[in-house]
This record gives structure tokens, sequence and C-alpha cells, in this order.
């Protein structure tokens, strides 16, 4: 089985220059993200804000911490002097509380607009004329301590190749409407299984967990 370092390494050269890697390192524990560090890697993705918050205390403080899950707002605050990235804001109500803390803590945290494009009921997201409508309005004016700088989104956990571009392509049109007007950098969408094809329809920033650190245990 090949090492972290190995894995980290093959993917580098298998994707674009231009597409951000994040490290899913969810679960794992500090050794193995020590080891995708000294092989380079600086931007780890965590789905759980006390577990992100226990490894940015025990690791390199010039790792870029991505928030990839779904997140209480009510959790906000301990990863606010912090966090990079948040990928999945999906409310204007966690909006209010991550300018909230972001003010606290003299910062501007940057954002991604999380849009629901699966066809699945349990994925997270805001519907995308929800998201069309939000961006195109002067509502994120009363955030000034949030930027979005981009949107994120996941396809359907399926085997049918035609209905993932179909989702992906939905979020690309979007992405390309408002990426002049907003000044979008970052378009997020792929994982270990359909990041090919994310890359397809113009994903800038992936997310590679299992395909790095291999399969997790949650026991």
């Amino acid at each position: 089985m090949a090492s972290i370092t190995e894995n980290l390494n093959a993917f580098k050269k298998a994707i674009p220059e231009y597409v951000d890697l994040v490290a899913v390192s969810k679960t794992k524990p500090v050794a193995d993200l020590q080891e995708a560090y000294d092989a380079g890697q600086r931007i780890f993705g965590e789905n759980k804000i006390q577990e992100m918050t226990d490894k940015w205390e025990a690791l390199p403080k010039d790792i870029k911490w991505h928030m990839i899950g779904h997140v209480q707002t009510n959790k906000v605050k301990y990863m606010a002097p912090y966090v990079s990235l948040i990928h999945s804001a999906d409310r204007l109500k966690l909006f209010k509380v991550i300018n909230k803390e972001a003010e606290k803590n003299d910062r501007v945290i940057d954002v991604l607009l999380q849009v629901k494009i699966a066809e699945e009921d349990s994925k997270f997201g805001m519907d995308p004329e929800e998201a069309k409508n939000l961006l195109s309005g002067d509502q994120l004016k009363k955030y000034p301590n949030v930027r979005v700088v981009g949107l994120m989104g996941m396809a359907s956990f399926v085997d049918d190749e035609e209905q993932i571009k179909r989702e992906f392509s939905q979020l690309e049109k979007i992405y390309n409407t408002f990426k002049a007007s907003q000044g979008f950098t970052t378009l997020s969408m792929g994982m270990s299984g359909d990041y090919r094809l994310a890359l397809e329809y113009g994903s800038t920033m992936i997310r590679i967990g299992s395909a790095i650190f291999g399969a997790r245990n949650y026991d």
C-alpha cells in the first residue's frame, strides 16, 4: 500500500497547477497530518470544529485549515481565530454568526457559498435559485467581515457519470455568471471518487481524503 507521501506526490503530478488540493484529514491522527505536512501539503480539511481546533493547536501554524463540514453556529467562535476558508456557508444565519465572530477577532473570514446541486436529500446547501438571488442582491453587504470567494458543491454519490456531470455543470454555470461581479477565485468541486469529472467542469479546488490517507475508521 502506498504511503501518504507517495499518494500526495501522485496527486500533485496528476492535477493542474492552478488547482488547490485540500487534504481531507478528518478522523486521522496528528501523525498522519504531520507526514503530509512534511511532504509539502499545507491545506487540510476537517468537518468537526473541535477536532480541527485540536489539530490546529498541535501542528505548524502555516497550515491553512478549511472547514468542509456542515457548521453549527454555536461553534463558529472556536475556529474564528484561525480558519482560512469555510466551504459550507449555506444560510444567512450562519453568515451573521461568522461575521460577528470574525469582527471579534479583527478578521475577514473567507467562505464559499455552498449550493445544493445533488439530487440526494442528504446534502446540505443553498437552493440554486436562492443562491443566485443572494449573489444578485445586496444582502451580503451586511456582513463586511465575511468574504465570499467562490462556490462549493457536492455531486450525488452515484455511479451515473451523466448525472454527476449535470450537477457539476450547473454549479459551473452559476460560478461563471457571478465570477466577475463577485470577484470569485474558487470553485470547490470534486472528491476522491469524482474529482476528474469536477476538473472537466472548471473546479479550482478538490477535496481528497481516502485517496491520500487511506480508508477511515469511524469506530
